[in-house]
């Protein structure tokens, strides 16, 4: 009898959670418990499979309804031809637990899709031959600079070194798939997640940055230097530039499919002087002066 496997408890969400929430959980303990985050570590190589067999389930909706009628905590799943019928393939039974097998695989009488079984048995998988590869999923995050310059990046499989080519612009949830690099010789894709960066913010196809010019600038206008994705560049600040004004500066953005790109947004902060020396308090002191006699 296969020890009864409580997923919802595994993955730390309610029974009634949204799929939102299940992803969100999952890839919270899947990031800590990783294998590549904990070389050598079984148990969090053990866990880390847990964790992945749980949300298999949960985030299937008709694996998830049959599990929640189904997966009692006596372990006893229905067998045979009235048991699960959906479309379970052997890559997403690789690996779990006996449990899972048990309830998904119909007791060993040919449930599941692509699989070779050769009659009944006590043990539900005596005869089955896994057929096809496992194909994996993992995420690889990015700085933004890095996913818009795009080139070769150096990741590790399962202790193997493997060059990666990020294009260029990748964008956020962006997948790469890396053709028989999983393990037993399955696809590997890599879902891109690109970092907070401190200078830039990407905003749809749009970049976003902060300016920040002294008061006098933005009282006469003139040149400033500005940072975009292809280093800085001078733009010119309109004479009475407000703080909070943004500006402007077209194709400086994220590249689109179509080969153009969108703009870049740069949000004026003006900025006073913290600690003003008597020269400058001497001149704010005449421009208090001269914005009295303009007021009255």
């Amino acid at each position: 009898m296969a020890a009864y496997k409580d997923y919802y408890k595994i993955l730390g969400v309610d029974k009634t959670a949204s799929q939102k929430e299940i992803k969100t959980a999952f890839r919270k303990l899947a990031a800590k418990h990783h294998p590549d985050k904990n070389p050598g570590d079984k148990a969090a190589e053990e866990k880390f499979k847990e964790i992945n067999e749980a949300y298999t389930v949960l985030q299937d909706e008709e694996k998830r309804k049959f599990y929640d009628q189904y997966g009692t905590t006596e372990g006893r799943p229905p067998f045979g031809p009235g048991g699960f019928q959906g479309n379970v393939n052997p890559e997403d039974f690789a690996g779990f637990s006996d449990f899972f097998q048990t309830l998904f695989s119909g007791g060993g009488f040919g449930s599941f899709s692509g699989g070779n079984f050769s009659g009944r048995s006590s043990d539900p998988f005596a005869g089955y031959t896994q057929r096809a590869p496992q194909r994996m999923e993992a995420e690889l995050e990015l700085d933004l600079t890095q996913a818009y310059q795009g080139g070769t990046t150096s990741i590790t499989v399962n202790g193997r070194a493997l060059e990666v080519n990020i294009p260029k612009g990748a964008q956020d949830g962006s997948k790469l798939r890396l053709r028989g690099q999983a393990p037993n010789g399955g696809d590997l894709y890599l879902i891109l997640r690109l970092k907070t960066n401190p200078v830039y913010k990407l905003e749809g196809d749009n970049i976003r940055v902060v300016v920040t010019v002294p008061d006098y600038k933005a009282v006469l206008g003139g040149s400033v230097r500005v940072p975009t994705l292809d280093g800085d560049v001078e733009m010119t600040l309109p004479k009475g530039t407000q703080s909070g004004r943004t500006l402007r500066l077209r194709g400086q953005g994220w590249p689109r499919r179509d080969g153009s790109r969108g703009d870049e947004l740069a949000e004026i902060r003006v900025m006073i002087p913290a600690q003003p020396s008597k020269e400058q308090l001497e001149l704010y002191e005449k421009l208090a002066k001269l914005g009295e006699v303009v007021a009255s």
